[in-house]
């Protein structure tokens, strides 16, 4: 199985939101950016590992800002840190005015699982990692994966 490198799966996708995207309190419903992040998240693991790809986990979900009606909003996700069959990814979500300057609203990591055709877990390509940047998200990729691991032995 050929390596491939981050950039071989960075996915974007871009909404304006709707009236059907807000909540009661006129924000972005924040369940509806979950939905967006997951979407973004399996397209990226799945130009990965070239297989369709379940959600095995979202363990960083953070919101750092509101997002309203009219805003475009700006989804890039990437691959950062595979293991044998899982492929965690981060999805940076940003809010961006009419001149593109863009605000952070969410960072998520997720985990995606690769699935063979009977739909168990299939390998993944290791990740070729080309800056100090991807190095440095891989090496905390690494301690998310084991206090994951360390959450599921204990019960979590």
């Amino acid at each position: 199985m050929e390596p491939k490198r981050v950039s071989d799966s960075i996915t974007e996708q871009v909404q304006i939101l709707m009236p059907s995207h807000i909540n009661g309190s006129d924000r972005l419903f924040g369940g509806q950016l979950v939905e967006w992040i997951d979407v973004v998240a399996a397209v990226v693991a799945r130009r990965h590992c070239g297989r369709n790809v379940t959600t095995a986990a979202i363990d960083n979900l953070q919101f750092k800002a509101g997002a309203f009606i009219n805003n475009t909003l700006v989804l890039i996700g990437h691959i950062t840190y595979v293991g044998n069959t899982s492929m965690e990814v981060r999805v940076d979500t940003y809010v961006e005015d009419l001149q593109g300057f863009r605000k952070v609203v969410n960072r998520a990591y997720l985990v995606m699982v690769a699935l063979d055709d009977e739909d168990h877990p299939s390998e993944v390509p290791k990740l070729v990692l080309e800056t100090e940047t991807e190095r440095a998200e891989w090496e905390s990729g690494k301690k998310r994966h084991a206090l994951r691991h360390k959450r599921r032995r204990e019960g979590y």
